[in-house]
């Protein structure tokens, strides 16, 4: 074992999300207006509306929130007009965060993200600061249960998976954002459930927080930008040890 687990992170994000669903619906809906508007509603023939279906059906979003969102993609129904725009600075401990969001209002966004920040003891830091020690990558997690790691191995692998590591808790699966599609499907074709599943930014190198009040800090922070309805995906370089797991529900 590496000594520290991003299992505790995910299971602590996992609760957070179940609270607020209806906010992760309607991040993805607005995701998959945009990639449809970009690149049509057909998932045959656009793979990042593909990889977005996989990720709202990894969280049980309802088909008729996909199918609406789709909608006002192609211009069905009315839809709302969003920018991308990306925010970076660093956490306790030094943790670098990277901010997505999505907004009808670019300087509305701005203004509200940096008071989060700065009610963190944190500001923005210079495009590409942070940013540059992340690479956009699929990860998938599997609980172990039991499960083959050998067979397990050669159906990612054979689906085109880069790599495949574990640990007492279970799997990390890694692909190339092109190969995430094929990876999902093979696992979903042999009927293997997934804890976590994303094609976003991974951090090349992480930092190990052994310290409950600094991952807390972290956790915090991640969570109130969390809150704000311009913000899509928080990424963060954060490993938490394996030690201080346990203490950051209490």
């Amino acid at each position: 074992m590496s000594g520290h687990s991003k299992w505790a992170t995910i299971k602590h994000k996992k609760g957070a999300a179940d609270a607020k669903r209806g906010k992760i619906f309607s991040r993805l809906a607005k995701e998959i207006t945009i990639v449809v508007k970009a690149g049509g509603g057909d998932p045959g023939n656009n793979p990042s509306l593909r990889t977005l279906i996989q990720k709202a059906k990894s969280v049980n979003m309802p088909n008729d929130n996909i199918d609406r969102a789709i909608k006002k993609g192609t211009g069905e129904l009315q839809a709302e007009s969003y920018e991308e725009v990306s925010y970076e600075g660093y956490g306790a401990g030094g943790i670098g965060l990277v901010v997505k969001a999505l907004t009808d209002n670019k300087n509305r966004a701005a203004a509200e993200i940096r008071n989060i920040f700065k009610k963190n003891n944190s500001d923005f830091a210079a495009q590409g600061a942070v940013s540059r020690n992340f690479e956009r990558k699929g990860t998938i997690l599997i609980a172990r249960e039991g499960r083959d790691e050998d067979a397990l191995m050669e159906i990612v692998l054979n689906a085109g998976a880069d790599d495949m590591s574990s640990d007492d808790d279970g799997f990390e699966i890694t692909c190339t954002p092109a190969a995430y599609n094929d990876v999902c499907a093979a696992l979903e074709k042999a009927g293997i459930p997934t804890v976590s599943s994303e094609c976003g930014l991974k951090a090349m190198t992480t930092t190990n927080i052994s310290d409950a009040t600094v991952a807390k800090a972290v956790l915090k922070f991640v969570s109130m930008l969390e809150d704000n309805d311009d913000v899509q995906d928080i990424y963060h370089n954060m490993e938490v040890d394996d030690s201080i797991a346990d203490q950051l529900d209490e």
